[in-house]
């Protein structure tokens, strides 16, 4: 197994009309800075938005999507708290709180130590208990995806946009989001994680065998 690590943020963000989306904000990763926008709509559709082929591609093999779109995804910060982020057909703002118990603890784990295996699986049980999701989990193309989380904060308000047009107040990220085995935590949240995903040697990026 060869391991792929992707240093950034996960936001988890529900709306009142049942629909869900799932950032990934990727500065640093094997595909260069990038982010992409996972949504499941009330209806249980599932789409990724990603800005590039390749991206879209490792993605795909990793998730499960009822459709993939190749699109502009482009993400603003404002004085750390308030998030743009656009998408085409989506557009979503939200603010962060201050980091609450969960942030404070992460915040005092070493970033070596958040980011190691035997210590992640560790904290799989109290994060399913206390948050609704899991901190490592199985995927496609015999994958394995661990999360280290390293800061956590609130988000306090949000507005998300399809073709222009609100689809509700923020809620929590109810029912669970079915991109994998994997989830993001109920409560809406901004995530300063470390994920890894573990691909198998001779598979590439998309899955198929090299």
């Amino acid at each position: 197994m060869r391991p792929l690590r992707f240093d950034g943020w996960i936001a988890g963000i529900g709306t009142a009309s049942g629909t869900r989306v799932v950032l990934g904000h990727w500065p640093r990763s094997p595909f260069g800075p990038f982010s992409d926008v996972m949504v499941e709509g009330a209806d249980g559709h599932r789409l990724l938005l990603a800005p590039t082929h390749a991206t879209a591609d490792f993605v795909a093999a990793t998730y499960v999507f009822d459709e993939v779109r190749v699109v502009p995804v482009e993400v603003r910060v404002t004085d750390r708290r308030y998030w743009t982020v656009t998408s085409p057909p989506f557009e979503v703002g939200f603010t962060t709180g201050r980091r609450n118990l969960p942030g404070l603890a992460l915040r005092a784990v070493p970033g070596r130590l958040a980011s190691r295996p035997g210590w992640i699986a560790l904290w799989d049980r109290p994060a399913r208990l206390l948050l609704g999701a899991h901190t490592h989990a199985g995927a496609r193309a015999g994958r394995h995806q661990w999360y280290g989380a390293r800061d956590l904060h609130p988000v306090t308000s949000a507005l998300v946009t399809r073709n222009g047009e609100s689809l509700g107040a923020l809620a929590p990220v109810e029912p669970p989001v079915r991109f994998g085995t994997g989830s993001t935590p109920r409560p809406p949240c901004l995530v300063r994680v470390t994920t890894t995903v573990t691909v198998e040697q001779g598979r590439s990026t998309t899955g198929v065998a090299s």
